[in-house]
């Protein structure tokens, strides 16, 4: 087999599921707009900025992980600021081969400087938009999708599924639940599930990354979710050996082809993993469950789709036919109608890796 240079996998076509807004920032904005701002960073100079992201969210702790977003928060307090931020998202994630994208944010975040909850997102899908627009122009299409983020250890989870549905015609496309799972339920929001479920609306759930197997149970099984966020500790339920045993959770969330949004790199640094060739990934993949790979946190874990995608490519051995399936997962079980979803398989990402596998 051929050997997968990684300026290869950058120029193939891209899906991804699970990436935030405030993760991804290029640390020369944060500079920038932190200047604005008045907000103190532990360095004003880009690329040492970018290693201390780096370094902080190498902690094994993913308390420790989210407190790096204080910085990238605190420069994302205005319109124009997001604006800007969602815009240089989308021509980073096209610039990386990325033609699908879902990007989460949590709107109740940027409220210090006085926007209104619609007005945040008006904002970033502003960006998102201004940032295709060049993106296409420069011939790199992309079309994101915005997932609207509630904090599961705050109240406003209800607020904001009703914010993600009134903005459902504009640009949003999904709901999500995040932070910190320990002590915080997802059951804590259902009142918000139900809701999201009555609208006919998409939803995911942050569940068994830094906890277990509960949190998968009740973001599925409560709550309803259609895809889980991580839900690496599936593995929990899998009795590995030469014919792995699938407990019923595992085989349910397999039977039911629920997409896990599995980010590698992350993983590793919030301690959920021990390496990248540790990752049940590897599993869950020869198990054919629906596996996706996803960045998370581009800025913190210094990754981009690309590199998860060679790290794989370096750990498992992967070829170009494991990299087309992990993309067609993605785009299976992005929150679009399925007519779209099927014209972006079938017109770009199957053509492409069509040449490349001969």
């Amino acid at each position: 087999m051929v050997a997968i240079r990684y300026e290869d996998i950058v120029k193939v076509p891209k899906a991804l599921l699970h990436d935030h807004l405030d993760g991804g920032l290029r640390p020369a904005t944060v500079v920038e707009l932190a200047a604005e701002a008045g907000h103190e960073l532990p360095t004003t100079d880009p690329e040492e900025l970018g290693r201390w992201f780096a370094e902080a969210a190498n902690s094994g702790s993913l308390e420790r992980y989210l407190e790096t977003f204080a910085h990238t928060v605190a420069v994302m307090q205005t319109a124009p600021a997001l604006r800007r931020v969602a815009r240089e998202c989308a021509l980073d994630l096209a610039a990386d081969g990325v033609v699908y994208a879902e990007v989460r944010f949590a709107p109740e975040q940027h409220l210090e400087r006085n926007l209104s909850l619609d007005e945040v997102v008006e904002a970033v899908v502003a960006g998102f938009v201004e940032g295709s627009a060049q993106a296409a122009e420069s011939g790199r299409p992309i079309r994101i999708g915005t997932l609207l983020t509630a904090m599961r250890h705050a109240a406003r989870s209800q607020e904001i599924a009703e914010l993600a549905v009134r903005h459902r015609d504009t640009g949003v496309v999904g709901f999500d639940i995040a932070g910190a799972e320990a002590g915080f339920p997802p059951t804590r929001h259902l009142d918000a599930f139900e809701y999201l479920q009555r609208e006919n609306f998409h939803f995911t759930i942050h569940a068994g990354e830094a906890f277990g197997l509960p949190s998968i149970w009740q973001a599925i099984q409560w709550c309803g979710a259609d895809r889980l966020g991580h839900g690496v500790r599936i593995v929990d339920d899998i009795t590995p050996g030469p014919r792995p045993v699938l407990g019923r959770l595992a085989a349910y969330v397999r039977d039911k082809r629920i997409p896990l949004e599995l980010c590698p790199s992350s993983n590793v640094q919030t301690g959920a993993v021990a390496s990248i060739a540790d990752h049940p990934i590897g599993l869950l993949r020869d198990l054919r469950f629906r596996v996706t790979v996803n960045t998370d946190n581009r800025l913190m874990s210094g990754t981009s789709m690309s590199r998860e995608m060679a790290l794989l490519v370096d750990a498992f051995g992967y070829g170009w036919k494991e990299l087309q399936w992990f993309t067609i997962n993605a785009m299976k079980s992005a929150f679009i109608p399925f007519d779209e979803r099927l014209e972006i398989i079938d017109q770009v990402i199957k053509p492409a890796y069509a040449k490349l596998l001969g």
